[in-house]
């Protein structure tokens, strides 16, 4: 049997900075008195213990004896994790994505099931390349080419969560309208339906269409995420984002359960089984045209004028 895998770099942040808020409190220190003790400034530890930023052996060390910890096993567990949480996943990205979707980015690493619905563009995870550059474009016709590029190197590294056997439980629910809607393109868009195709057949991604004839459904308030955690110290959490980039995260025991049982009503409405071929057949009729309101009006369907 191989090795058990090592805990991803979010999730020995995260446990590094529950167990450095507990040896805080437990010295009765407030992070005021740490901080002056430390010679630090007071939003340093703030950071630290918020999990926004990593931190050295170096400092680790005399944190642990300003908190009195003299326990080798206990001092050793948490220099590994400080070792551990270093490289965040993602940060080579800094230059093009926000503070709150690196957060975001590190949710996805470190989850053991994933549910996304979306009702406006296939979502990055499920991007080919070329369908990833006509979305960019679209949010920004302006955007430079090294910085597209450097948007679709992103997009494909977080790809990598889909190979193999093990990683994350993946719940993709799409509205008919993203796979109908075609970007970049005929060409684009069969290749991009054919690649959905293949993923839905692998057994850890499971790809569901909200088909146009449920009508009005819940998903109208727009895409969102839920991750779910095999640690304890992870709640289970859920992600907001729109076009604009605008995000909201929470993992609030109550709201989360909302997203989770709207999903769960999404799902039932979806279709479920026999996805893969569906695809197929959506993408064969697109290569074949007239199925489309563009080719409708071509073809003389349009109503004559009074």
């Amino acid at each position: 049997m191989g090795e058990p895998s090592r805990p991803s770099p979010a999730l020995q942040r995260i446990r590094l900075r529950t167990e450095l808020r507990r040896a805080r409190t437990r010295a009765r220190l407030t992070q005021r008195q740490v901080a002056e003790k430390m010679e630090w400034s007071p939003s340093k530890l703030i950071r630290i213990e918020a999990g926004e930023v990593g931190i050295t052996v170096n400092d680790l060390r005399p944190l642990l004896a300003v908190y009195d910890i003299t326990d080798r096993r206990t001092i050793d567990t948490l220099l590994d994790l400080a070792r551990g949480s270093r490289k965040m996943p993602f940060t080579e990205f800094r230059d093009i994505y926000s503070k709150e979707f690196l957060q975001f980015l590190a949710l996805e690493t470190s989850a053991t099931l994933i549910r996304h619905f979306n009702s406006l563009q296939i979502p990055g995870l499920l991007q080919t390349e070329e369908y990833g550059r006509a979305i960019i474009r679209a949010y920004d016709s302006g955007v430079a080419q090294e910085t597209l590029d450097r948007y679709v190197e992103a997009r494909l590294s977080r790809q990598e969560l889909l190979q193999g056997d093990e990683g994350p439980e993946f719940f993709f629910i799409l509205d008919e309208s993203v796979i109908r809607r075609q970007v970049g393109g005929r060409g684009v868009m069969r290749a991009q339906l054919e690649r959905l195709a293949e993923l839905a057949a692998r057994p850890r991604i499971h790809i569901l269409i909200l088909p146009f004839s449920v009508g009005a459904h819940a998903g109208i308030q727009g895409p969102f995420t839920l991750f779910e955690f095999e640690a304890e110290e992870m709640p289970d959490s859920f992600y907001l984002e729109n076009p604009r980039g605008d995000s909201y995260a929470s993992n609030d025991p109550e709201e989360t359960g909302r997203y989770v049982e709207r999903f769960w009503e999404l799902e039932d409405l979806s279709i479920k089984d026999h996805v893969d071929g569906l695809l197929r057949r959506v993408a064969e009729r697109l290569g074949e045209g007239g199925d489309d309101l563009a080719s409708l009006l071509e073809a003389g369907a349009a109503p004559e004028a009074e």
